[in-house]
Order: C-alpha cells, then structure tokens, then sequence
C-alpha cells in the first residue's frame, strides 16, 4: 500500500469534515428561533425582551456569523464543544456521560446485524432445501419495509406484554439490552443480506469457482475459502456506509425505550433548540462516519490481493556489446591463417 493513498485519503477525510461542519453550521444558523428564546422566552419567567439580548450576549449569539464561525469552528480543534444554552452544562460533560450507553448499543447492534445477514445470505445460497433458500431470499425486503419504531413498539407488545419474556420498564443489565438491539439490528442486516447474497451469486459465476469445485472441495471449504472472501468487499462497504443508519436507529430506538443515550440527548436537544450540542452530535457523528470508511478503503487492499501496490520490477539491463579490438582480433585471425 503506497504512502500517497493513505495521505490522499486522510485529506479526503479531512475535507469531508470540513465542509459537513460548515454545513451544519450555516443550517443552525439559519433555523427560525434560537435557543436562548426556546429556554428564557417563557412569560412566566417574567424577563424582559432587554435581559434575553443580555443573555444572547453571554453566549455570543448577537456577534457576526463569520466571527461565530470562526470562533466555534477553534473551539471545536481545541476539543471545547462550548456549554449547552438549555442546562448551562458543558457540551463534552453531556456527550461523555451519553456515549458509553449508545456506544453499547451500536457495537451490539452492528454485531448482531452481521451475524443475521451473514445467516441469511448464507442460508439463501447454500440452503438444503429450494423452498428454505426462496424464503430466506425474500426475508431482507421485508425488513427493509420495516420502520425501526414500529420494530420497537412491537416487540414491547409481543415480547413484553404478550409473553413476558423481558420486562418493558424497569429492566436492568442485559436484560434492557435485548429488545433495543434486536430493533437496532433487524433495519441493518436486511442491506447488508441483500448485497452478500448478490455478491455470492457473482463469485459463484466466476471460473475460479467451478475450477476448485472439479478439483474435489466440499461445499464448506469452497464457502468459506473462495467465495465469502471474495464476496465480503462490496458488505464492508455497505457496513460502512450503513453507521448513519445505525446512528439515525440509536435516535429512534432510545427514545422508544426511553433509554438515556446520545439519541435521547440529540432527541432533547432539537426539542429545546439547543445549538451548541446538536453541533457537537452531528459533527462526532460525521468524525466517526468518516473514520469508519476511511478504514474501509485502508482494509481494501488487505482483503483483496489484486488491489495491493507492487513495485514496479527493475528493466533487465542491455546486453554488453562487444569491444571494437575484440571483434577485430578474429578477423586478423583469420587472414593469417589463409
């Protein structure tokens, strides 16, 4: 892998968060509203329309845009998220005490999501029966239909209620993980299943295939040897590519499950207008976005051979001449002895 690829890619990703935070930014700005009217507009506070211009001034929000820009966007390399208009507790204090629950939840998610799509496409390549492969074939497009808080509400119905089997309030430990991962899960492994049974069907077509299969591989060895890994770059891609899903399902799903997290935070923070953290959320959530593509596109060339750089083997040298005196020496050779 060339040192080049790996600096074209960071600056990539370099410039990927410069203009998401920008975005960001400028959407914020141009909301109707601010937060400081959203907190201290309440007449029953009694303030006056001069003490919240005095309260927009201890926040900064009455100085120009691009100096507010340019300001957030120091604070923001510095590591210092600013203070949230609606608490007036800092940013990073609100994010650090959040993420270690929805962080649980996305890593479990994911993992959960993997394991049922690599079930799924394996069963609906390789299973015994046709009418096994045909239902499991059409399992990812009905997930895919699926909304992640009806997901939600009916397992509470069914799983709770019904049955009994995880308490809906007041679950503690593992136990209040079940249901939201399986909600988490179910929307992410349909994509993932339909493009590695795409990818399996395109590997199995290949000539490579029906050469080890006319050598005597079992069915198992050529699974697991030949086609999964061949099959496995367009899925890491679609991994990547699904973590603003999985960020969108930790919203919904810790609202529904009434789950203290990033996504009940990012919930909270849009209904009371809170600028400062909903910058913060969407712009660690672009960081981590981008980090996992970028590791992505790094674990490319580990997985496939034909993607690795070589380096260029070296000209084969030209063959010597021989010297003037050497070629002449036989010609006098041969005049003497005529």
């Amino acid at each position: 892998m060339r040192i080049s690829f790996v600096v074209r890619r960071l600056l990539q990703a370099l410039l990927v968060l410069a203009l998401a935070y920008t975005a960001v930014y400028i959407l914020l700005a141009a909301l109707p509203g601010d937060a400081v009217l959203a907190r201290y507009g309440n007449p029953d506070l009694g303030l006056t329309p001069q003490q919240l211009d005095e309260i927009r001034t201890t926040y900064g929000s009455d100085r120009p845009f691009f100096a507010r820009y340019f300001e957030s966007l120091g604070a923001f390399l510095r590591g210092d998220f600013g203070y949230s208009v609606y608490s007036g507790t800092a940013v990073s204090t609100l994010i650090l005490a959040a993420l270690p629950s929805t962080l649980t939840l996305a890593v479990l998610g994911l993992a959960l999501a993997v394991f049922l799509a690599v079930t799924i496409a394996f069963t609906a390549t390789y299973g015994s029966a046709q009418w096994l492969r045909r239902l499991f074939r059409n399992l990812p497009p009905f997930f895919v239909s699926l909304p992640v808080f009806w997901i939600g509400i009916i397992l509470i119905q069914v799983v709770s209620f019904q049955l009994g089997l995880v308490p809906a309030i007041g679950a503690t430990g593992p136990e209040a993980l079940i249901l939201p991962v399986i909600t988490i899960a179910i929307p992410i492994a349909a994509p993932l299943a339909q493009v590695l049974m795409r990818s399996i069907d395109e590997v199995r077509a290949q000539p490579f295939v029906t050469v080890v299969r006319a050598r005597g591989a079992s069915t198992s060895w050529l699974l697991w040897r030949n086609v999964a890994r061949n099959a496995l770059l367009p899925t890491l891609t679609m991994a990547g590519l699904l973590f603003g899903e999985l960020v969108g399902g930790a919203v919904i799903t810790e609202t529904v499950f009434a789950r203290a997290g990033v996504g009940q935070l990012t919930a909270q923070a849009v209904a009371n207008r809170d600028t400062p953290v909903l910058l913060a959320v969407v712009v660690l959530s672009t960081v981590v976005f981008v980090f996992i593509n970028l590791i992505v596109d790094l674990l490319y060339p580990v997985l496939d051979a034909r993607l690795r750089v070589k380096a260029p083997a070296p000209a084969p040298k030209p063959a010597s001449q021989p010297a003037p005196e050497q070629t002449a020496k036989p010609a006098a050779t041969q005049g003497a002895l005529r």
